[in-house]
């Protein structure tokens, strides 16, 4: 990678009544600030040749973004570059870690917990984990029962809680009956799954819940199966930028 910061500060501006502007600052004030700059490109740059986390790549984004406008802040505002510049690497690695060490662990013990089953966990492109039961582990036609398939998924999520912690639980039928009738039972799902968590220690206040009846269906409800597949709950995770990672 090319080095791209300068060495040296270029003579300082003079005005032709020999005073230097005050708003003029030395290079050499930003050197200890973009020093965490390159490391943090260095780090992203080594990535292509060392495995990396999209974590650990999300921290050295955000770490180099916040130091570059914290010396730069910091120079133009008179305060220390260097100092400036690591406050500024603080606050940008906690923006760029939305994806925490803890939600890659929740996702792995997901994962390893439903394998081998129907059940689907992925993270998804806004950094929250999905976990999508289809109704082979979670309702009966026209039910909002917990099946007892469903239970040893609830209790693994149940394990994975903290504070930092919240949940979103959704919803949905297949096309079966009316919007009138659908949209009060997926809620019902909802709320069931909502009321296990509750039951195994989770926090209510932590937990969001909404149903969303026949709507965005993931298979035809031309066919049994595709119906099946409709009849879900899905369960989103996720630890909201201010907790930190």
């Amino acid at each position: 990678m090319k080095n791209l910061l300068l060495t040296s500060s270029p003579p300082s501006p003079v005005s032709s009544s020999g005073v230097r502007p005050s708003s003029w600052r030395p290079l050499s004030r930003l050197r200890a600030g973009s020093g965490l700059v390159v490391l943090s490109l260095a780090v992203l740059a080594a990535g292509c040749s060392t495995p990396v986390s999209e974590r650990q790549r999300g921290t050295a984004i955000g770490a180099g973004v916040g130091a570059g406008v914290g010396a730069v802040i910091g120079s133009v505002t008179g305060g220390k570059a260097g100092q400036s510049a690591v406050i500024g690497g603080v606050v940008g690695a906690v923006a760029g870690n939305l994806w925490s060490k803890r939600m890659e662990e929740r996702q792995k013990a997901l994962e390893q917990a439903t394998q081998g089953t129907a059940v689907q966990v992925a993270r998804t492109a806004d950094n929250r984990i999905r976990v999508n039961i289809p109704s082979d582990f979670s309702f009966d036609v026209g039910r909002s029962a917990i099946k007892p398939q469903m239970r040893p998924v609830l209790d693994e999520l149940a394990r994975n809680t903290d504070a930092a912690l919240r949940m979103n639980v959704i919803g949905y039928t297949d096309s079966t009956g009316s919007d009138a009738v659908n949209r009060p039972l997926s809620l019902d799902r909802a709320e069931s799954v909502r009321d296990y968590l509750v039951g195994r220690g989770v926090a209510s206040s932590r937990i969001g819940v909404d149903g969303r009846g026949a709507s965005d269906p993931v298979a035809g409800n031309d066919s049994e199966s595709g119906r099946a597949m409709n009849r879900r709950v899905e369960i989103y995770l996720s630890e909201p930028a201010q907790a930190g990672g």
